[in-house]
């Protein structure tokens, strides 16, 4: 019998750069594995593709080695973050906070 293969999809995006890549990995095929497999290391060759972090569409997936990959689904990789998103949120409201005590001071 032959062996069931399942189609899926891997994206990377970069901010001037981004990649689908389809194609099909045999049936109990790894999340991490179907990321090897893909060859997106080609496009994108700073990529460590055993360390970084992925998700399918959009929900990260804490254990990409032992999650089995289903069919039509999209597996994403992401990059580090730049900056902490919470502290950002902090800082752009410290910033408007003091832009409105800075105008209510001009009247």
């Amino acid at each position: 019998m032959a062996e069931r293969t399942l189609a899926i999809e891997v994206a990377y995006a970069l901010p001037h750069k981004q990649k689908i890549l389809g194609f099909t990995v045999p049936e109990g095929t790894s999340v991490r594995e179907a990321v090897r497999l893909s060859g997106i290391d080609a496009h994108f060759p700073e990529l460590q593709l055993d360390e970084c972090p992925v998700g399918i569409f959009g929900k990260a997936v804490p254990k990409p080695d032992e999650r089995a990959v289903n069919s039509g689904e999209r597996i994403e990789i992401y990059r580090p973050l730049i900056a902490d998103p919470k502290e950002v949120r902090k800082q752009r409201a410290a910033k408007a906070k003091a832009k409105a005590a800075e105008e209510k001071t001009a009247e």
